[in-house]
């Protein structure tokens, strides 16, 4: 497979090939579902609690005695019923943590890199930089190349160019800057365009050759 290389004006500068492998992928939307789902679940903390009844402080005595009051038995004030006391299957810390095998993963990363590129929603750069890190600037250089679209820039390496795009990007809501490391199923379906940097598909083609080595030893 081959895509176009460009740069910042949107001119064509040299071509690239593509493992057909990766960007070619068989489309599986059953996978990409999963190792989104998986993603959002192994982000949640867990953290919520609420007490049971054994938890709520005071309660030690009995309201009032058993029989001859006229009114319904009762053996503290704590029991779920009355105010401020215990709740009954109350949620406690958990972890949301959902596992999946490294070659399903594999598989929905290259199903969704297939689907950007097929989409003619990603486009591949030489390079990217800025005079300053300007919110403005950068806003200018992404309107540029995608357009009003959402855009996810993915750069190969953190060093001070990082840092410096980094702090242009911030402030864009609808604009986000990846390590080529990081890249995840989530965020290449959630932005409309994706801008690759060409350093970035060696990282790329690096991981995702080292984890089919992985599943081939296995």
């Amino acid at each position: 497979m081959e895509a176009n290389i460009i740069n910042m004006k949107g001119e064509k500068v040299d071509t690239i090939d593509l493992p057909v492998e990766i960007f070619g992928a068989p489309v599986r939307i059953d996978l990409m579902h999963q190792a989104f789902v998986r993603q959002m679940a192994n982000k949640r903390l867990g953290l919520h609690s609420t007490k049971g009844r054994s938890e709520v402080a005071g309660g030690g005595r009995k309201p009032w005695r058993q029989k001859g009051t006229g009114r319904a038995r009762q053996g503290s004030t704590r029991a779920a019923q009355w105010v401020g006391g215990g709740k009954i299957f109350t949620p406690k810390p958990r972890s949301y943590e959902k596992k999946m095998p490294r070659k399903m993963r594999r598989a929905a990363l290259c199903s969704a890199l297939s689907v950007k590129l097929a989409s003619e929603e990603m486009l591949f750069v030489d390079e990217f930089s800025l005079e300053s890190p300007k919110t403005r600037l950068m806003a200018q250089a992404l309107s540029h190349l995608a357009g009003e679209d959402s855009v996810l820039l993915i750069f190969p390496e953190k060093n001070e160019a990082y840092e410096f795009l980094g702090r242009a990007i911030r402030n864009l809501p609808n604009a986000k800057l990846l390590l080529a490391n990081y890249l995840n199923v989530r965020d290449l379906l959630q932005y409309g365009k994706i801008i690759v940097v060409r350093p970035s598909l060696d990282v790329i083609f690096a991981n995702l050759q080292q984890e089919q080595n992985n599943d081939l030893d296995l």
